[in-house]
């Protein structure tokens, strides 16, 4: 079966995008049992400050529904130590939204596991760095980590939940690549999303162990080529990767050049499921946005710019109105080689990076190493 980067909801108006939520990363605490090398929120465990209480958490899912029906995804921290997650997380459903939950894992007892089901939670994604035992442990700054993750995985599994397996790739890790897929078949995810690290939070002492550019587009080119290999047994989407869309692009291509035909999905919709889906490159402030804590709404977690609060304005009128959304929509804002890219419609950098790197959200993805095809860039790529 042939594959194609499909047309979106998000549609292209000369070089404005016209934004169209779709998944809404929700911060539901802080709070987090362990302390992982690479978390962006610097999490502790305890109590933080003037987290959202239940009824700002319930006001604000009113208020996405006004905007559209995303999939919302309950994270931290660790959102399980919330002592109403499951209540928010119900309120949600029962209003028709999906949920799901980004998770450690470790908090899933088996009645945990049936309470997630009962909600229903529709999917977990469980994070796992290592498939070394003593590895996992260190970088989650807990011995034991590794065991409870993986127990937690059956019973998630037992309960009927599916479950992806999120892995944050580093020169630390980079190496495990392939032992990283074998365990994610083996405990029967559905899906493997590499995160190409952005060092902010605590992050930042990773620095040193980035990926290099050219490490990046080995890792994406290997993720489009065991897409290929496993078809429908595994769904990949590299997070903070926008410019594996260019790679799928650039690929499908060579095969028509080629003559030979493209099969699998390496970009495009994973079965039926809308969880499984890559769209665009950077969805920030265009399909996709976070909510903090503290109700303070980002285009990602790792853009650490504050495009409103959902304590003095209604989420809609961030959404719709901010002066960082309305810069990441309008494509013509775009900086350096991503503004003259033939592909920054499907790309778009990654602007928490490019924030990172120079202080400037608009600036160039600072971890690609494609030099546009012209110096004007041909914007004639289509989704």
């Amino acid at each position: 079966m042939t594959a194609e980067i499909p047309s979106t909801s998000i549609h292209d108006q000369g070089e404005t995008i016209t934004p169209s939520l779709q998944l809404v990363a929700w911060e539901i605490t802080r709070s987090c049992n362990l302390f992982c090398a690479h978390c962006r929120g610097s999490s502790t465990y305890g109590d933080y400050e003037d987290e959202l209480s239940t009824e700002e958490c319930f006001r604000l899912i009113d208020e996405i529904l006004e905007v559209g029906r995303p999939i919302i995804i309950l994270t931290g921290g660790e959102p399980l130590v919330r002592h109403d997650v499951l209540q928010i997380a119900k309120y949600a459903v029962n209003k028709g939204l999906r949920v799901v939950m980004g998770t450690n894992g470790t908090l899933i007892t088996h009645d945990m596991a049936t309470k997630l089901k009962n909600v229903p939670i529709s999917r977990l994604a469980i994070s796992i760095d290592f498939p070394v035992v003593n590895l996992q442990d260190d970088f989650r700054g807990q011995t034991g980590a590794f065991e409870a993750a993986m127990v937690g995985i059956a019973r998630a599994r037992q309960a009927g939940i599916q479950v992806q397996i999120n892995s944050t790739i580093t020169k630390l890790n980079v190496h495990y690549l392939e032992d990283l897929l074998s365990l994610s078949l083996e405990v029967g995810a559905v899906a493997f999303h590499p995160f190409l690290l952005v060092p902010t939070g605590r992050g930042k002492s990773l620095q040193s162990v980035e990926l290099a550019p050219e490490q990046y587009e080995e890792v994406l080119n290997w993720i489009y080529d065991k897409q290929l290999e496993l078809g429908d047994r595994m769904f990949f989407k590299p997070t903070d990767a926008p410019h594996y869309l260019r790679i799928v692009k650039q690929r499908q291509n060579q095969s028509r050049g080629s003559g030979m035909p493209s099969s699998g999905k390496p970009a495009s919709t994973f079965g039926h499921d809308p969880a499984n889906t890559i769209t665009r490159g950077c969805l920030a402030g265009t399909g996709f946005c976070f909510v903090s804590h503290q109700g303070r709404v980002q285009g990602c977690g790792y853009l650490d710019v504050e495009a409103g609060n959902v304590r003095t304005q209604p989420f809609g009128q961030i959404w719709s109105d901010s002066t960082l959304f309305n810069d990441l929509r309008n494509l013509s804002n775009i900086k350096g080689k991503c503004g003259i890219c033939e592909y920054k419609r499907i790309c778009g950098g990654c602007r928490a990076r490019a924030y990172e790197a120079t202080g400037d959200y608009l600036e160039a993805e600072p971890y690609c190493i494609y030099r546009p095809a012209t110096p004007k860039g041909d914007l004639t790529t289509k989704l």
